[in-house]
């Protein structure tokens, strides 16, 4: 029997359509693989569907849990020279979340995100529960912060003696050096914390309290505080 000969224009025109065809069906974890989202703290339990529809259950960012999403790669930003995934989770108004996660040349961060991001021990003994976001973005240029902008507030998992922290602490997003800075302030303004986070997954959160009340600084001391000055700080490092 002959073999099949194709002509030139044929074998072009089959290739293209095998080429079409493993884009548009792209599996999400193929994807996610390639584009080396690992970089950015990404697992997960599993993921399913295509690079442009796909459910990622139990998506973790570091140590820090963000449940089960969907998520689909934007066409758009290709043409950027960037690989944006937009992720977004309805579990209920007081869970949902809506983002992405974005990587291009020598970039990687997340974009345009708003909910909230339950922390867990993350941060211990600093007692933060979660953090609700209102149109984050953050990124890194290589190993440097390339810009930062967003509010933030901080809802505390505990109270600690003498504050009323009931409301949380809120503030901005900005860059630091090379760190992303959360600088985040409590309604009386008397309590404070200034949470740095590093590209190599390194952080470092003060709390400062002003005070002048020796009984507050005593409690205070028993939770782990240190007197500065007329301030009670407490200073945790770590890496998420």
């Amino acid at each position: 029997m002959m073999g099949l000969i194709l002509s030139r224009r044929a074998r072009i025109a089959l290739l293209v359509v095998l080429l079409l065809g493993f884009i548009l069906f792209l599996p999400m974890c193929v994807a996610l693989g390639l584009v080396g989202l690992e970089r950015l703290g990404v697992a997960a339990r599993d993921v399913r569907g295509t690079v442009w529809s796909g459910r990622i259950d139990q998506l973790m960012l570091g140590d820090m849990p963000m449940g089960s999403v969907r998520a689909g790669l934007s066409p758009v930003s290709l043409l950027m020279a960037r690989a944006r995934f937009d992720i977004a989770r309805k579990a209920g108004l007081a869970d949902d979340i809506s983002g992405a996660l974005t990587v291009g040349f020598g970039r990687i961060g997340v974009d345009d995100v708003t909910g909230a991001v339950p922390l867990g021990r993350s941060f211990a003994p600093l007692p933060i529960a979660s953090l609700d976001m209102e149109d984050v973005t953050a990124w890194f240029a290589s190993d440097h912060c390339g810009h930062g902008e967003g509010r933030v507030r901080a809802r505390m998992a505990g109270q600690f003696p003498g504050l009323n922290l009931a409301q949380g602490l809120s503030g901005t997003v900005a860059c630091d050096g090379d760190a992303i800075l959360l600088l985040l302030v409590s309604q009386s303004g008397m309590e404070k914390i200034a949470l740095r986070l590093w590209r190599s997954g390194r952080y470092s959160a003060e709390m400062r309290v002003e005070t002048a009340d020796p009984t507050l600084a005593a409690a205070l001391g028993r939770s782990g505080f240190a007197t500065v000055g007329n301030a009670q700080v407490l200073k945790v490092e770590g890496t998420l």
